[in-house]
């Protein structure tokens, strides 16, 4: 399988369970559920993403004919070796599970890597993932119905994005998100309320552009 990777890069994790956590992130390109083009962004199943996930033309992004080649990228944006360290690799996107393969975890794996993944849960993850993190968008059926960390970026009109269908599935942690954009102030407070009246639910903050990081 060749690899379509939009962007590769050392961060820290900015949201959820894990912010604050050093990690590489390996964005892949594609989605199921929005193409990335804003003439279709109307249309899409995910209409808020604001992600940039199309192509391979990002930062350490490209075409990689082998999971070991891709690993071996991974591994280069990692601050010394990985291996025997607590290198943590994010896989996302777009959709990661379009691509993230078993043979790609067992090579990230022996790389050294415990490997996170943020999916829109639509498609079953592969058992050998070490953080699951499902965040529901829209309308779009939840197939991936276990995990880590399920992020619900609140509110959305959907009446099968609303946090009380997902409340009873088997995640360790529930996460709302205040959805970005003008209306993030008002969003933000309904968020807090939300959850200081449900306390199942944490709020996570996308701290990387309060800091402004990437």
């Amino acid at each position: 399988m060749t690899y379509s990777i939009r962007e590769i890069h050392y961060t820290l994790q900015g949201e959820g369970a894990h912010t604050g956590r050093p990690a590489v992130f390996l964005r892949f390109a594609g989605c199921n559920l929005w193409s990335g083009r804003e003439a279709h962004r109307a249309e899409a199943a995910c209409r808020f993403c604001d992600t940039e996930f199309v192509g391979t033309g990002g930062p350490g992004g490209g075409k990689f004919a082998t999971a070991a080649a891709l690993a071996a990228a991974v591994g280069e944006h990692w601050p010394g070796d990985p291996a025997g360290s607590s290198a943590y690799v994010v896989c996302t996107g777009g959709e990661p599970l379009l691509q993230l393969d078993d043979e790609l975890i067992g090579a990230l794996h022996e790389a050294g890597f415990r490997i996170g993944v943020e999916t829109n849960g639509t498609i079953a993850a592969p058992a050998a993932i070490d953080w699951l993190c499902v965040s529901p968008k829209g309308s779009a059926p939840v197939v991936q119905t276990s995990g880590d960390e399920l992020k619900l970026v609140y509110p959305q009109p959907e009446a099968e994005a609303q946090p009380g269908r997902f409340a009873g599935l088997a995640f360790d942690h529930f996460f709302l998100q205040p959805m970005d954009g003008a209306e993030l102030a008002q969003n933000t407070a309904r968020t807090v309320a939300f959850c200081l009246a449900h306390p199942q639910w944490k709020l996570s903050v996308q701290t990387h552009k309060v800091l402004g990081i990437a």
